[in-house]
């Protein structure tokens, strides 16, 4: 097995590496797709509307449950997988920017998905704005030598365009919407209907080309809806839909609670985290209750919950009335890295960082964006830190042990420590002063989302799970587009989940 980030500055991918061969598996164009770009956040308005004049992803939603429904889908949602009892599956979440950082996961992705039963997609299938023209660089064409089917949730993204192009991919080619009835006059409706993105009218025209490059027997995959359960040997794999603002409807509520019923041990997939960034997010249901209030009712039988939209890999084994449930956040499959440096010391749920996990290493992640924003603002010299500083300052503003030592003559000078802070590094709550915090929100919403095109090492992860009658044993692999790191993909975190 290769090093991983833990282990080594090597296994992190830093230093003098080959590039791997996922270029090879690109398109001849790339588009770049950057989150500081006017017209790209134009075109991804609709969650801004959303929260602005009223969410309709709801009742949005609610048609495309019923409009498959009319086509046949079962009515309670279930996909019955025919597989043994010992198998395995991938998870792999926030894929579809269509640059290096999607295709440099493929590679690793291919060889440790080999004789898997089928893989999920937790959350933004295709950014920015879940298009179908988009299918074919962002999906058909990274997957296409994934022999088995391919299931998923849609993220915010993918509701850009009220899920048009996700269900006419996932749902069995189900048709448009017809438009809903016009709203009154300068109500709030109103006006999110005028300013409401939608797709073109020549959206998808190729999207028939493309899917032949997924068009063998094995590799199809048709949904229920948006929100699902698998059915696979002794589990239930439970998939919602958080829609644009991380919500769940009051119907989908109704069913998450109807299918979580029974003693098969569940494993919940969700476009929105319910632990993360040190924090607990329990996804509030329309008429009352959370997400996680059904998570952690003893007789539902969840053992993990992992989600998308955040871009990296975090893990809270949470105790709930003497069992452990495995909080996961797994958005780290294409899109731009979100810091893991920015996260405090952990101390929530009675996880704290001795139990803890992330990756990327929080380390590498400072040392990550100093180079990168030493490179925006010409300032190379003053913002870069090396891997090693930048380990040793974390470690110094959170009291912790590095996980990784830094080397024998790494000096924390007051140019560290000020980088550090610029870029929003975590710290230890009974230290937070009042400009900490807001420091670090600011650079988690404005300074983190932005380009993906940078160069290795990117810090992009997915999951293999490993599924017994006993357990299931979960393992994050690391994709940094190096050419070690690809060919051996290291394991970055692995945790064995009862499920007795």
């Amino acid at each position: 097995m290769s090093d991983s980030s833990r282990d080594t500055a090597q296994g992190a991918g830093w230093g003098a590496a080959e590039p791997g061969s996922y270029k090879r598996l690109m398109p001849g164009h790339v588009e770049k797709l950057s989150w500081l770009n006017p017209r790209i956040l134009w075109a991804a308005r609709n969650g801004v509307l959303a929260s602005w004049f009223g969410d309709p992803t709801g009742r949005t939603r609610s048609r495309w449950v019923a409009r498959r429904a009319a086509e046949g889908a079962p009515a309670d949602k279930v996909i019955r997988r025919d597989v043994p009892d010992r198998f395995s599956f991938m998870v792999i979440g926030d894929t579809g920017e269509g640059d290096d950082s999607q295709y440099a996961v493929v590679p690793g992705f291919l060889k440790v998905g080999q004789e898997t039963e089928f893989a999920v997609i937790a959350s933004d299938v295709i950014y920015p704005v879940g298009s179908a023209d988009d299918y074919g660089d962002k999906f058909f064409r990274p997957y296409q030598d994934y022999p088995a089917p391919i299931y998923a949730i849609p993220g915010n993204h993918d509701w850009y365009e009220d899920l048009g192009a996700f269900m006419r991919v996932f749902g069995a080619d189900t048709p448009p919407l017809d438009p809903e009835p016009r709203s009154r006059p300068l109500s709030r409706a109103w006006w999110r209907s005028l300013l409401w993105h939608r797709p073109r009218s020549t959206d998808g025209q190729r999207l028939a080309e493309a899917r032949k490059l997924r068009s063998a027997p094995g590799q199809q995959a048709e949904q229920p809806g948006p929100y699902w359960a698998i059915d696979a040997g002794p589990v239930r794999i439970v998939g919602i839909d958080t829609g644009l603002l991380g919500t769940v409807d009051a119907e989908q509520g109704a069913w998450l609670r109807e299918t979580s019923q029974g003693p098969r041990p569940k494993i919940l997939v969700t476009g929105s985290p319910l632990y993360v960034d040190g924090e607990h997010h329990p996804c509030p249901i329309e008429g009352g209750g959370t997400v996680d209030d059904i998570v952690r009712d003893p007789e539902h039988h969840y053992v993990a919950a992992i989600g998308g939209d955040i871009h990296n890999y975090q893990r809270y084994p949470v105790d709930v009335d003497g069992r452990t449930i495995q909080y996961v956040v797994a958005g780290g499959g294409g899109a731009f890295m979100h810091a893991t440096h920015t996260i405090p010391r952990v101390s929530v749920a009675n996880v704290t960082e001795r139990e803890f996990r992330c990756y990327p290493l929080r380390g590498d992640s400072l040392a990550f964006y100093s180079r990168l924003y030493g490179r925006r603002l010409r300032l190379r010299r003053f913002f870069t830190l090396s891997e090693s500083e930048a380990t040793a300052v974390v470690a110094e503003r959170l009291g912790i042990e590095p996980t990784r030592a830094p080397g024998p003559d790494t000096r924390v000078t007051r140019r560290v420590r000020l980088v550090a802070s610029l870029l929003g590094t975590g710290g230890r709550p009974d230290r937070a002063s009042r400009l900490r915090l807001p420091v670090r929100k600011l650079y988690t919403q404005l300074f983190s989302p932005s380009s993906a095109t940078y160069s290795p090492p990117f810090f992009k992860c997915f999951l293999r799970l490993d599924v017994t009658p006993e357990e299931v044993r979960l393992r994050c692999y690391a994709a940094t587009g190096n050419r070690a790191q690809e060919l051996e993909p290291p394991v970055e975190d692995e945790v064995a989940i009862p499920l007795k």
